[in-house]
């Protein structure tokens, strides 16, 4: 088992002390806690939404498990695939997935509950909603539900797993994380690969809609897996060239797509791993997307400071990755991806300020955090070389 580093307690009890409650702060909470308050507010008009939406919201979170499995299953059984060119009367749609007729009824409704179905006035046929429809079209959205499988039974026991207890079933999906020698194997690295590229395609609109690659010559993109992100730069920028620099079984891919999509001629393919090999020299910028969550502290301040010394002065640090919410914490950074990252057994969710304090370690200038204009994607952190 991995060892896991634990704060020491002499280190948690130096903290600052949280600030004292305020009366109207501690009147809230009381009113909060109290079911008789509950009862009445669920009574009294302006009073009555709040109570009902705070009552949705807590049993929203008290059946996320149970939303996240009716997904999976009307995923798994193919029936958003089956609504897309139109209404299916619920016993096609039994008979489709053999289920039986009463049980795909509750499967229906559970989806028109969750916004993902809409059910027609009869109550025998059923429709994509816009959400259901959003969810099919998006890249990478439906093979990272079929993926949920390992990550659910890695957190089956989340104690377990927040102890460092649990032998997790992600950290043999994602071997490269344990570096290059746990990801040999051609066949592992494509399936890792492509789970990776599917969802690659919206990361790289968010961020070329976040960074300027104005003034860039060459981009050196570490880690960056079959070129999903290169593809799309270089086709927004048609004088940059590149170099993707990556494990040794992850580079076959990357040539057919980059062969496929016509840049093959415009990206040098480097093969190695940035925790044992030197990067390549000539770039005058270097991505890192979605790489710095997948490592641990000091592999991410190791890897910072080559890439420092890999680039000229001047040159350009660009890092997009789901990130945390750091003082504001949000969904996607501080519950999806830090519990994702855990149950990887390397690595973490950072936020911006963290990610912008270990690049100013590794000695870059001119750090910026620029707000993405959808986080749940990504988060952008640029740097300067001096």
């Amino acid at each position: 088992m991995k060892d896991l580093a634990v704060e020491p307690l002499e280190s948690a009890l130096a903290l600052p002390v949280p600030r004292e409650r305020g009366p109207i702060a501690r009147l809230a909470l009381r009113c909060a806690g109290s079911p008789r308050f509950q009862s009445l507010a669920a009574r009294i008009p302006g009073l009555r939404g709040i109570a009902r939406s705070e009552g949705e919201a807590m049993m929203d979170l008290l059946a996320g498990f149970v939303n996240a499995q009716v997904l999976l299953a009307l995923v798994e059984l193919d029936v958003l695939e089956a609504l897309r060119d139109g209404p299916q009367a619920l016993d096609v749609l039994a008979l489709q997935s053999d289920v039986p007729a009463q049980r795909m009824g509750a499967l229906l409704q559970a989806g028109t509950a969750l916004g993902l179905l809409t059910r027609a006035r009869n109550g025998e046929s059923y429709d994509l909603a816009p959400r259901g429809a959003a969810l099919l079209s998006v890249p990478g959205v439906v093979p990272m539900i079929r993926h949920h499988g390992a990550f659910y039974r890695d957190m089956a026991d989340p104690v377990a797993l927040l102890r460092g207890e649990a032998e997790t079933e992600l950290a043999q999906v994602w071997p490269y994380v344990f570096g290059a020698g746990a990801a040999e194997d051609p066949a592992r690295a494509a399936v890792y690969s492509q789970l990776m590229a599917d969802s690659q395609a919206l990361v790289a609109e968010e961020t070329l809609a976040t960074v300027s690659f104005r003034g860039i010559r060459h981009l050196l993109d570490v880690g960056g897996g079959t070129g999903a992100f290169l593809t799309a730069v270089l086709q927004r920028h048609p004088d940059l060239t590149a170099t993707l620099f990556d494990l040794p079984a992850v580079l076959p891919g990357a040539e057919t797509r980059l062969a496929e999509a016509g840049m093959a001629d415009r990206v040098l393919l480097h093969p190695g791993s940035f925790r044992d090999d030197p990067l390549p020299d000539g770039a005058d910028a270097i991505s890192l997307v979605r790489v710095l969550y997948d490592h641990a502290d000091d592999t991410v301040d190791a890897l910072l400071a080559v890439a420092r010394a890999a680039l000229p002065p001047g040159g350009r640090l660009i890092v997009t990755e789901p990130m945390a919410g750091g003082d504001r914490p949000h969904r996607a950074g501080d519950v999806y991806f830090a519990f994702y990252c855990m149950a990887m057994r390397t690595g973490r969710a950072r936020s911006p300020a963290e990610i912008a304090a270990a690049c100013a370690r590794a000695g870059f200038v001119r750090i910026r955090t620029p707000r993405t204009r959808r986080r749940f994607l990504t988060s952008v952190v640029t740097a300067i070389a001096p």
